[in-house]
This record gives C-alpha cells, structure tokens and sequence, in this order.
C-alpha cells in the first residue's frame, strides 16, 4: 500500500486529534466532519454515514489519514443514529454512502426492511468478522459456543417467561447471525421475541433488562463484558468464518458518479490495508474510540480487534489468530460477492420473512457493483478472488451453501 502517511506522522496527528477532542469537543466534531445532527456542513462535500461500530474504522480512518483529500475527493463522515436512518437517508440522497450492514440492500429490495424495490447499490465490503452475541448473566452456565447447555438454559427461561433476544435491523447481518444460532441451538425463533435496538443503545437495555441477550458488533459485546451485565457466548467468526459484516453502500443517483465513486473507494481501501497491518490497531483504536466516533474506551476497541477475548463472568480469555475482525486480507475481504447476498435472502425465506424465493439472480446483478469493484482493484494493483460462485460451508453447523441452487440449500435445515 501508499506509505504517504507515516506511523511517526500518524501518531502525531492522533495525539493533536486527542488534544482537540479533549479540550474543544464541539471543535473536534466539526473538525471531524461530524455534527450532532448527522447534516452537511459544505455542499460540496461527498457525505458518508456510520454507526458506532468498530468496523467503521476504514470509513473513518480513510478520513483521518488524509485519504480521501489524496484521491481528491471532500468527504464529510457522520455519526448516525440507527440502521433504519442509515437507511433512509441513502434512500432520500441526505447520504451519498454508507458504513452499512451489508444485508441492508437485500433486505430493503426484498421489502424485509423498507420499501420493496429500493435500491441501495454495494460497491465493496468494508470487514468481515468481528461481532458477537453476548448473553447476560443469568445464563452463565452456558459458556462459550455450548450449543446444547445454550439450548437446555433458554427453554428453561421461556418455560418460565418469556425471553427476548436483540438484533439491530431486520434482515440485517446482526439479525441473521442471531436467527442461524437459534437455529443452530434448536430454539423455535417464533417462540423468543426478537427486537431491534441501534447497537449503542445495546448495553443501556440490558442494563434494564429488555433482553436476554443480543448480536451487534464490537465494542458493545466487549463494553457489557467490561460492564459485568454478561458475557460472550459465541463471536460471528464461530458461526460463519470470514463472513460477511458490513459494506459500503450508495445512493442510487451517487453511484453513478463513478470518478468519485472510485475515489472514496480508493481511500477506503488503502485505509482497510492499513488496518490490517496490526501494528496500527492501537492507534485506530484510540481514534474511533473518540466520542465523536464510536465513544466508548480505547482499551475496549484495541482488545478484540486484535482477537483477544476476555468472555466475561470469569470465563477465561478466547484467542482469535487468524479470524479477527479483517478488513482486507490481501483483498479477499472487500470483493462483494453475489453467492453471499443470495446466502442472505435464501435465509429470509427460511426464516419467514419472505413467503417464496426472490429473484436471486436478476437482484444480485442490480445490486451488487462487481465490475466497478473489479476495475477499482485492479488499478490499485489489489488481487480479485475467484470463489465467488462457488458452494461454501457454514461453521456453526456443516451447513453448505450452494449459491447456484439457493432454494435446494435449503432443504438441509428441514424443509425450509
């Protein structure tokens, strides 16, 4: 990758950032390109969105780094407060971009999460792995990726009372990993309540005990360990290795502005590959712990994105060597792959939400921007993949996916 900006200039600059932000918060957020309410301070400025996640730190690092400034684009980042505004104001052209889960397209053509046939265009995949589901404590007993105790605890609970689980928008990638666990646990979906809450509001609800427990990305699942409200039962990477996990996504009239397009595309991309060089994680994590980004403690960011997993409720340390959070892996992580949106909408006719197959094929093509990823890559000098396509296994239970017969991958869960 460019080496333009030094680890020497770096740290400089995140220590001058951290100063600012310490004694001129207002400043800083303005400095940051972020306002209190999500709205464009220039005109000119390419707007992107992002919710306080870890995994936004390509978004927001890309503009830390002076990324975006040397691919020639004025892009403004902004906090939003939840999926279903992220949504929105893509849809309406208030977002020329997003930090988004990468379900969202599928879920909003498809109707699942919004209007039926809105379109929300990916240009390339921001991370994979990385979230988790954090159970709280009255489950201690079930420990780490107990999937039988898991399933024994919680008909106990719904024997009892009812028992509510947490995911951040329906269809969503937090949604799905929450329902494939079910799945996988044996647990009648339609027997749980399932909400939605934004992820930073995630820890304050168990807190006051609206769930029994809930899938988000990091920090939060660290946050209610650190918090003693619960523990991490099973990370995303224990159901799916290198899954999928959030995308950046367009407007649909911003997309076809493809020199800027391929601009921030730029930028997010050389700052994935900084990312994942490790020695940079501790300084990304004390960036994007900043209350104008993610706001929650730097200790607790840096941790996990370097795999180190305190479980909670003294159940030890789990160690992640090679399935992390990645955010580019030589280029695997941020090709958008067709066979993964049409794992996505396969589940939502598994799980109910929707009543027959989608038109796999004709949507993917419409949604997924593969050829201007591919030109993208390729004048950067970043390998291309070639499984997409091809049938891949799911972790969690030996399930495989074949994304050239959809409907028949379905049959191995029992007549889905």
């Amino acid at each position: 990758m460019s080496k333009s900006i030094s680890r020497r200039d770096f740290i400089k600059r995140s220590s001058i950032v951290g100063a600012a932000a310490f004694l001129m918060p207002s400043t800083f957020l303005a400095a940051c390109g972020t306002s209190e309410s999500g709205g464009s301070q220039s005109g000119d400025a390419i707007k992107i969105g992002f919710i306080p996640l870890t995994d936004c730190a390509s978004v927001v690092m890309a503009k830390e780094l002076g990324l975006y400034e040397k691919y020639g684009v004025n892009v403004e980042v902004t906090k939003e407060a939840s999926w279903a505004s992220v949504r929105d104001k893509l849809i309406s052209g208030d977002l020329h971009a997003a930090h988004c889960l990468f379900g969202m397209p599928f879920s909003v053509y498809t109707g699942v999460g919004g209007n039926a046939v809105s379109e929300l265009p990916i240009a390339m995949m921001l991370n994979a792995n990385g979230q988790a589901i954090t159970l709280s404590k009255e489950f201690k007993e079930v420990g780490f990726g107990d999937l039988p105790a898991a399933k024994a605890a919680i008909e106990k609970a719904m024997s009892e009372r009812d028992v509510s689980f947490a995911m951040t928008f329906p269809g969503g990638t937090h949604d799905l990993w929450l329902r494939y666990w079910l799945g996988a646990v044996g647990i009648d979906q339609n027997k749980a309540q399932i909400i939605t809450i934004p992820p930073p509001q995630m820890v304050a609800n168990m807190q006051v005990g609206n769930m029994d427990g809930f899938c988000v990305g990091e920090p939060w699942n660290g946050v209610a360990v650190r918090d003693d409200l619960g523990f991490t039962h099973i990370s995303t990477q224990d159901i799916w290795k290198d899954h999928p996990e959030k995308a950046l996504v367009l407007n649909k009239a911003f997309s076809g502005r493809t020199d800027e397009v391929k601009a921030v595309m730029k930028a997010v991309l050389e700052a994935s590959q900084w990312l994942d060089d490790l020695d940079n994680r501790k300084e990304a994590a004390k960036v994007i712990g900043h209350q104008a980004y993610v706001n929650a403690p730097a200790e607790e960011i840096e941790n996990r994105l370097l795999g180190k997993y305190n479980l909670g409720l003294d159940l030890g340390q789990k160690v992640y060597e090679d399935d992390y959070m990645l955010f580019h892996k030589d280029g695997a992580i941020n090709y958008p792959r067709k066979s993964h949106a049409m794992f996505f909408m396969s589940q939502y006719v598994r799980f109910g939400y929707l009543d027959s197959h989608p038109d796999y094929e004709q949507i993917t093509d419409k949604l997924i921007m593969k050829d201007l990823y591919k030109e993208v890559a390729s004048e950067m000098g970043i390998a291309i993949p070639d499984d997409d396509m091809k049938p891949f296994d799911i972790k969690l239970d030996g399930a495989t996916f074949d994304p050239n017969d959809p409907a028949g991958s379905l049959k191995q869960y029992g007549g889905a």
